[in-house]
Parts: C-alpha cells; sequence; structure tokens
C-alpha cells in the first residue's frame, strides 16, 4: 500500500507590478489568455515547492522499497534531452531490472526533469508561461501521480516500428492516466537501439517495484 505523504508546504507568493498578489491556476478562466501571456515567463520562483515535494518522493522511495540510489549531478545524464544547470540529480534504481528506473534531475528554473524506465524524459512544469497560468500544486500533484504509478507497475514503454517509427509510453492505474509519445528520430539512435531488446521482453510494461524488507508483508 503507497504511504507517501506529501510535505506541508507555504506557497509562494508573487505579486504584479502594482503589487497585487498574483492568484495563479483561475486568472483566465472562463475566458482565453491575453495574446501577451503566450511564451511569456514570469516569476517562476512560485514553482519551487517541486523541489521539496521531489526530496519527499525521494525519501519516500528510499525507504519503502529495494532499491539502489545515486545522488550525483552525473546521473542528470539519464536525460534523453539534456537540460543546463543542473542542481542535483538522483538515481533511484530498483533492484530488479524488470522494473523502471527513475532519474530525478532538479533544475535551477526551479523545475524537475524525471526520466523514467529508458526512453522518456517528463518535465515538471510542463510549461511555466503565463498562458498556462500553472501552479505548483498542480505539477506537484502530476509529479507524484506519475511516479507512482511507476512504482506500482503501470508504466510502459514501447518503440513502434514502420517506416515512421515511434516511441511510445503508457501511464494508467489509480494514480495516473496518460499517453504519448514522439518520433524515434528525435531521440539518441544509440539510446533507441539499446532499448528495443529490452522493451520488447517486457510485454505487460515494467513491473511493480519490490518492497524493502522493512515493508515486505508476513509469509
Amino acid at each position: 500500500m503507497n504511504s507517501y505523504v506529501r510535505p506541508v508546504i507555504e506557497t509562494p507568493v508573487s505579486r504584479d507590478a502594482a503589487g497585487q498578489v498574483i492568484e495563479y491556476g483561475r486568472r483566465w478562466w472562463p475566458g482565453s489568455p491575453p495574446d501577451d501571456t503566450y511564451s511569456v515567463d514570469t516569476h517562476p520562483e512560485r514553482f519551487a515547492p517541486l523541489h521539496i515535494v521531489a526530496d519527499a518522493l525521494i525519501a519516500h522511495l528510499r525507504a519503502a522499497h529495494d532499491v539502489k540510489i545515486t545522488d550525483s549531478v552525473e546521473v542528470a545524464a539519464d536525460l534523453i534531452h539534456p537540460v543546463p544547470g543542473v542542481v542535483r540529480a538522483v538515481r533511484i534504481q530498483p533492484n530488479n531490472p524488470a522494473c523502471a528506473t527513475l532519474t530525478f534531475v532538479f533544475t535551477p528554473y526551479p523545475s524537475v526533469v524525471v526520466h523514467a524506465g529508458l526512453l522518456h524524459d517528463f518535465h515538471y512544469p510542463a510549461c511555466g508561461c503565463g498562458a498556462c497560468d500553472s501552479t505548483w500544486e498542480v505539477e506537484a500533484g502530476q509529479l507524484e501521480e506519475q511516479v507512482l504509478a511507476t512504482v506500482e507497475g503501470h508504466y510502459t514503454e514501447r518503440i513502434e516500428s514502420g517506416l515512421r517509427p515511434h516511441v511510445q509510453f503508457t501511464l494508467t492505474g489509480p494514480h495516473a492516466g496518460m499517453s504519448g509519445g514522439s518520433r524515434a528520430t528525435d531521440l539518441p539512435r544509440e539510446r533507441v537501439k539499446a532499448a528495443g531488446p529490452v522493451l520488447r521482453d517486457l510485454v505487460e510494461g515494467w513491473s511493480a517495484w519490490p518492497r524493502g524488507p522493512a515493508n515486505r508483508p508476513p509469509n
């Protein structure tokens, strides 16, 4: 049973040029964002709690599962698409090769990028522009849901062959529901080639992570 609990976090306060508090997450509803808010990224500091949430997830996974932890900026190389200015990187590798490894990469934005399995990176926030109007709470919820879905064995990666090969993922289960993908040609060729035999053997997708000794049910 999942025992993760998000720590209590104080929401950062952002203000506009007039000193008024910006109420992110509900500024444009039920209308549409103004044209001048697209691709304009202000007050990224509102996402700082994502680093706290990622820390909490790492601590939970370390305590609850049979894993190997590597805390080094060098493991940021796990990302399919590198990011600049890495602050910290933590790889959590289950002691079962049938389980997907997770690598948390902390950026100075502040944001968190999670590399899951072999061929996919997930960004939190996915976009911090004014038009998207996202909040750290929404992004943290998606981070938690997708990490827990992977840990519980609800994550699948596939390479679809053909004239235009695609790399696809699916996250299902009680904590997440999403899918997506990209052209295989947009990813490093050698990594796609190396992932092929591994993913073909995972007919049902990545397995659930093994529990740590203190969390295993009695025989």
